[in-house]
């Protein structure tokens, strides 16, 4: 992916980010006046990292969600709410690896870390796009559109959003710790072309979509009862459309907005008035906010400015950014 850019789902990543950068007992990164830093220290170094090996990101901040999201951000509100009882439960048993996994589901993302995390891009020379609803829908657009190579998140609906390519796990390196074990698996990025996707399966993005939600999806999170991934997929190829297999299958409890499910992948709301300028980072600017204000250390900070400030200066890197940008 080297000279390459990704359109980078913020809050998907902002909450990787305060679920796994956590002290041994599951407490946050914070400066000393308590204000929470996990979501900046990932920002810096992992946007370091990308950059060191020539990638070019942006970050989406999502907008107003739409209504029929209402269901799905309730649901994880419950969850937040029911690991933070257990977390603090934890805490006081002294069960410290019970608190650090209880408390990665307590991760909440709120108006001040989006502020900041804003600041930070800023000062790094990143662009960031406010998107008017769904930070994916927009990310798939800039896909789309080419203005990117790549969407970047950890959740699938990026190719029901459109994205012509998704990238997962966007990462140099990393672990992931297996549920319930003291195990742990080597995580690398993952390519998903849709082109590719939508071949393989025999299917239309449409009909991807109608997959999608027989299986369940952030407007209709539980999707159609009795239905898992393959009866859908044989269902859709059988009958061709949801419509379809709503007037063949009446004892489906299909749900009845399904066609405004749709409509939110296939014609979600984006907006085309962005400008992706990237610069050398305000090295000074970046020091004086994460180790003044919020107690970094600046030697570190330093070093990892100087990482992404090589990778910005190799040849291959700067001609990219000189031909798209320039």
């Amino acid at each position: 992916m080297s000279g390459k850019s990704l359109a980078v789902d913020a809050y998907n990543t902002l909450y990787q980010f305060l679920a796994i950068i956590r002290q041994p007992d599951g407490t946050p990164l914070m400066d000393r006046q308590g204000r929470v830093t996990s979501h900046l220290s990932g920002i810096l170094y992992r946007t370091a990292n990308l950059c060191e090996k020539g990638i070019r990101v942006v970050y989406v901040f999502d907008g107003q969600p739409p209504e029929m999201k209402e269901m799905e951000i309730k649901r994880r509100r419950k969850v937040r709410e029911e690991a933070t009882v257990k977390y603090e439960a934890a805490l006081k048993t002294g069960s410290t690896e019970d608190a650090r996994k209880y408390a990665q589901a307590t991760a909440t993302v709120k108006e001040l870390m989006i502020e900041d995390s804003k600041r930070l891009l800023k000062g790094l020379g990143i662009p960031w796009v406010q998107a008017p609803s769904e930070g994916e829908a927009q990310a798939a657009h800039m896909a789309l559109k080419g203005d990117v190579w790549a969407a970047a998140s950890q959740d699938h609906d990026s190719l029901l959003f459109g994205a012509p390519r998704m990238v997962k796990n966007l990462n140099i390196s990393g672990k992931r710790k297996l549920p319930n074990r003291q195990a742990y698996i080597e995580i690398e990025p993952e390519i998903f072309e849709l082109a590719e996707t939508l071949a393989d399966l025999g299917l239309t993005r449409e009909q991807l979509v109608d997959v999608g939600i027989l299986v369940g999806t952030d407007y209709n999170p539980d999707g159609v009862k009795g239905i898992g991934p393959k009866t859908a997929l044989k269902l859709v190829r059988e009958f061709g459309d949801i419509a379809t297999i709503a007037a063949r299958t009446p004892d489906l409890d299909l749900p009845e907005n399904v066609g405004r499910i749709k409509d939110l992948f296939l014609r979600p709301g984006v907006r085309s008035d962005y400008n992706l300028n990237w610069a050398k980072p305000n090295i000074e600017e970046v020091v004086d906010f994460l180790c003044k204000e919020r107690d970094f250390s600046e030697d570190r900070v330093r070093k990892a400015l100087e990482r992404m400030e090589e990778g910005l200066a190799t040849p291959a890197t700067k001609s990219t950014l000189d031909r798209y940008f320039g």
